[in-house]
Parts: C-alpha cells; sequence; structure tokens
C-alpha cells in the first residue's frame, strides 16, 4: 500500500484536535493525488489497523508531550515513535502505541513511520485551538510536505479563488 497521512485528535479537548486540525489544512489547501490516502482518524485507535497496515509510510499528526514550550513542532521517525507514546497526551494514543505494536506483531508495520507532533497549550474540554497551536499548523504542515517529499510526493496548492 501507498503513503498515508493520518491526523488523530480529540476536537472536544481543545488543542488535542491539531492532529485532525493539520489533516483538515492539508486538504483544504493541496490537491491530493491518488497514490495518497489522508485520513481524519478522530479518536480511534484499534479501529485503524486496517489502514494503517503495510504502508509504504505513514505520517501522523497529533498532539504530543515533549516538555517543550506550547506549540513546538517535533518530527519523530521509525523507532523513536513508539517511545514517545509511553508518555499519553489523550485516551486515543494507548490506542495508537497498541496499533503500532500489533502491526509489529503481524509484520505489517509501515516501511517508514513519521510523527508530526506539536506541544498543546491547552487539554480543557472546548471546541477550538488555542492560539498558540493555531499559528503551530503552518509549520508541522510544512513537516508533513517535507516528509511527503522525501517519499516522491509533491502536493500541488490548489489556487485560490478570487471572488
Amino acid at each position: 500500500m501507498g503513503i498515508l497521512v493520518l491526523g488523530i485528535g480529540n476536537l472536544l479537548l481543545s488543542d488535542e484536535a491539531v492532529g485532525v486540525r493539520i489533516v483538515e489544512a492539508l486538504e483544504q489547501r493541496f490537491h491530493i493525488p491518488p497514490e495518497l490516502d489522508v485520513l481524519d482518524g478522530g479518536t480511534a485507535g484499534l479501529e485503524l489497523m486496517e489502514a494503517m497496515a503495510n504502508r509504504e509510510h505513514l505520517i501522523v499528526a497529533d498532539a504530543v508531550l515533549t516538555g517543550q514550550p506550547p506549540g513546538s513542532v517535533t518530527v519523530l521517525r521509525d523507532k523513536e515513535i513508539p517511545a514517545m507514546f509511553s508518555r499519553k497526551v489523550s485516551p486515543h494514543q494507548l490506542g495508537l502505541c497498541d496499533v503500532l505494536m500489533a502491526l509489529q506483531l503481524t509484520d505489517e508495520f509501515p516501511r517508514q513511520l513519521t510523527l508530526v507532533g506539536v506541544v498543546p497549550e491547552s487539554l480543557a474540554p472546548n471546541i477550538g485551538l488555542t492560539p498558540t497551536v493555531t499559528r503551530a499548523i503552518e509549520p508541522a504542515l510544512e513537516q508533513i510536505l517535507a516528509a511527503l517529499q522525501a517519499s516522491g510526493i509533491t502536493l500541488k496548492a490548489r489556487e485560490e479563488s478570487h471572488v
């Protein structure tokens, strides 16, 4: 299977939604070619196993706790990622770690794995990102575009409509 960009997060917990918002921005601003799958994984866990299995490259956008200031963007690759998820930000991450371990056990682990994470400022119940994390969407999106380019996919920006 090809490449999957997966955004995960809970829209009801403020900055926890950043992964989903990054994927939405990707779909709104760029033409998505047929060889690229883009998925809003929400808070799903093991339900995502089939979508994630046997990928050439899996790129995950999510909120992560790294100890860095809120709004910081972190990029982790391959074996660095399961260790990162031992520090849970939210309930869905237990599911993501479980899926990654299950994919390893079934020999369906992606050939390449990239996590683009943003440090949240608030995980309080609220719909909408904080201004700090909203500003991080652009640099996070640039990291996803760089990861795609490293896998041979260059996305073409949608033309803005002039009304």
